[in-house]
């Protein structure tokens, strides 16, 4: 059976199903206070692994996060991205990995967060336009400093993760990766290899629940739902794969969650496996 925690970094224990906070509404109101009921029951249902970035919200995620969860239980990591600089109209979102906006945005998720130690501090993207050295060297920088513990990537191909494993340790990349789109297969097979957690974005593909025959199948058998069954094909995929599915209706995440105990039996695994990813 498969392990249902992991350690990121060799150091962060997680449960493996965590919970990606993106969906979730900030703006004041009853969606607010909706949604940090959310990020609490999700501590309650005991994820242990919440994903945020300075880019949802540019720093709105983060902060309604710290006034959900804050004081933060011990065994809740809360990881968030920095390296995408927002909108200046006319001009939109773009990215951003000169070293002193990086080290600003680090500083910014330290006050919003409400912590003196980003525990896992991702690179959101890699920006073409800065050296690899000087963005990671920030980082790494940072991390010497201890307001950083762990770094890790996102939207990275096999070759720039191999890049900067020559610069920094790296503990988790973050790529697209669901049953229906597995473009980014070689990395996470990289990942496997080098015990990196891999923390799939979009883990349950939107045409899912309208997928193949195969899955309806399958997720009739278990009398679960396709979107359980996909999480749970990405449980079974890697022992390195943590799912982050992200939704701010507790009926949904409570769903999600509850795909941590499902099971697949070999057989099963092996059908949804060979569906041909489009």
């Amino acid at each position: 059976m498969t392990s249902s925690t992991f350690r990121i970094g060799g150091e962060l224990g997680v449960r493996r199903l965590g919970f990606g906070a993106m969906r979730l509404p900030t703006e004041p109101g009853p969606d607010r206070r909706a949604a940090i009921a959310v990020a609490r029951r999700a501590v309650e249902l005991g994820v242990t692994l919440i994903d945020t970035a300075h880019m949802y919200g540019w720093g709105a995620n983060e902060e309604l996060l710290a006034e959900a969860l804050y004081p933060y239980p011990d065994d809740l990591l809360v990881a968030t991205k920095v390296g995408v600089a927002p909108p200046d109209p006319p001009h939109e979102a773009t990215l951003c990995g000169r070293p002193d906006f990086l080290r600003d945005q680090v500083e910014q998720g330290l006050r919003r967060l409400r912590v003196d130690r980003l525990e896992l501090l991702q690179l959101h993207r890699i920006d073409p336009a800065v050296p690899l050295a000087d963005q990671l060297g920030t980082l790494r920088e940072l991390q010497v400093q201890g307001k950083i513990g762990h770094i890790g990537l996102s939207e990275v191909t096999v070759a720039e993760l191999e890049q900067a494993r020559q610069i920094i340790d790296v503990a988790s990349v973050q790529n697209r990766y669901n049953l229906l789109d597995r473009e980014h297969e070689a990395v996470l097979d990289a990942c496997a290899a080098a015990g990196i957690a891999f923390l799939p974005w979009r883990p349950v593909h939107p045409a899912v629940t309208k997928a193949t025959a195969e899955v309806a199948a399958v997720a009739a058998e278990l009398g679960a739902t396709a979107a359980q069954v996909s999480l749970a094909w990405l449980l079974d995929r890697s022992p390195v794969v943590l799912p982050i599915p992200g939704t701010a209706s507790i009926d949904h995440l409570q769903e999600n969650v509850a795909a941590a105990s499902l099971r697949l039996s070999a057989e099963q695994w092996r059908r949804l496996d060979r569906i041909q990813p489009g």
